[in-house]
């Protein structure tokens, strides 16, 4: 049974794009494929990254995307929520209706204490 997510909203810049907040990201991880879509030195730096992500820089995503289990919901996430958005956003256009952008990115997250791994 795949995640379906309670809190959810409209991205502004990518309208069929839905945005979900960090802390039902974090509570329903299991259920999620996590993919961090900064650059190598962003995932181990001082804003750290969430345990259990996958790193696949934005650049890489076009050639990534057919590797991603799709029997999650696929949460794209970066610093602050516009990359990510990108990735998400790619990836709908590729035919992969599961995905979504964590909302505030790793920002947000930090903001909020969620725990993170460097």
């Amino acid at each position: 049974m795949s995640y379906n997510f309670k809190n959810k909203s409209t991205n502004p810049h990518f309208p069929n794009i839905s945005d979900v907040p960090p802390q039902e990201v974090l509570d329903n991880a299991k259920d999620l494929t996590l993919v961090d879509v900064r650059e190598d030195s962003e995932y181990t730096g001082e804003l750290g990254h969430a345990a259990g992500t996958t790193l696949i820089n934005l650049s890489k995503i076009p050639q990534s995307l057919a590797s991603l289990p799709k029997d999650k919901p696929i949460v794209f996430l970066c610093r602050s929520g516009g990359r990510s958005a990108q990735a998400a956003s790619f990836a709908k256009q590729q035919g992969v209706d599961n995905v979504f952008n964590m909302l505030g990115g790793m920002l947000l997250w930090n903001q909020l204490q969620l725990p993170t791994e460097k």
